[in-house]
């Protein structure tokens, strides 16, 4: 009998953004158990402070942990795993990973070493990222842009709210203000939300450009923790939430077309 990898992987974002990285998980071992779960009652993370983050986010893990029961915790959110992944290890018992940006990558792929960093203001101002940046990116040229609001319409446009695309283009505009940028090719997508609009982030841009993003590495990692063991169900597919969720949310009904449908919600203590 061939062996595979098998158990159950828990992934954890604030919002939809972390649907990214479990569809990524669920195509490379469709096996495999996936519960997602959102820290809805806080969303978004982007435009919080580090204290609160850093307060909160190890003491989730812990009872969704506990809850869930999973073989491994995915934080699948650059601004938590920039902040607190260390914290939140320290906390569980099970492997945990994390999820930062994709620069040396990046870096690999790019011709003119002229690269965007598109992400939410929390990851930019990270210590995480800038060691990120010094250590594979010394002798490129890092054009960084942070937007809370493109998390916000992402989460519209994949719920299938129009969007114009004169919007994303007003977005991302910042990241073509400085001259270097005439020689950027390559932009990192530094929010897991992001991929959700890879299409219209590409129509947006006058020219072609290169998006790189974690969904597949992170995806690998999570299979490297897992066990080998023979057989496997693909079942679970639970939403879990911090906060209550009405079924016309578009976060319920994102969700629900990535397969998770059966909603839970933690205990309201955390």
């Amino acid at each position: 009998m061939q062996m595979t990898k098998q158990g159950k992987v828990l992934v954890f974002d604030s919002g939809m953004g972390g649907l990214t990285i479990a569809r990524e998980i669920r195509a490379m071992a469709p096996q495999l158990s996936v519960v997602y779960a959102a820290d809805n009652g806080f969303f978004p993370y982007g435009n919080k402070s580090d204290d609160d983050l850093q307060a909160r986010l190890p003491q989730l893990a812990r009872a969704l942990v506990g809850a869930v029961q999973p073989d491994v915790f995915v934080i699948a959110c650059n601004t938590a795993s920039t902040l607190a992944l260390q914290a939140v290890r320290d906390v569980l018992d099970i492997p945990v990973v994390g999820t930062v940006p994709a620069i040396k990558p990046a870096v690999a792929l790019s011709a003119t070493k002229t690269i965007g960093l598109l992400a939410t203001p929390g990851t930019l101002r990270r210590k995480y990222t800038a060691e990120l940046v010094n250590t594979h990116a010394a002798d490129a040229q890092i054009i960084m842009h942070g937007s809370v609001e493109l998390v916000h319409m992402a989460e519209a446009q994949a719920a299938g709210e129009p969007v114009a695309l004169e919007v994303f283009r007003r977005l991302i505009d910042p990241l073509f203000a400085a001259d270097v940028s005439a020689r950027m090719d390559t932009i990192v997508l530094a929010c897991t939300h992001f991929p959700l609009i890879r299409g219209e982030l590409a129509a947006a841009i006058p020219r072609p450009i290169s998006f790189v993003d974690s969904g597949e590495a992170i995806a690998r990692q999570t299979l490297r923790c897992l066990p080998q063991q023979s057989g496997g169900t693909g079942q679970a597919a639970e939403l879990w939430v911090t906060s209550p969720l009405d079924p016309s949310d578009r976060l319920a009904e994102v969700c629900r077309r990535f397969g998770f449908a059966k909603v839970k919600q933690l205990e309201p203590s955390v």
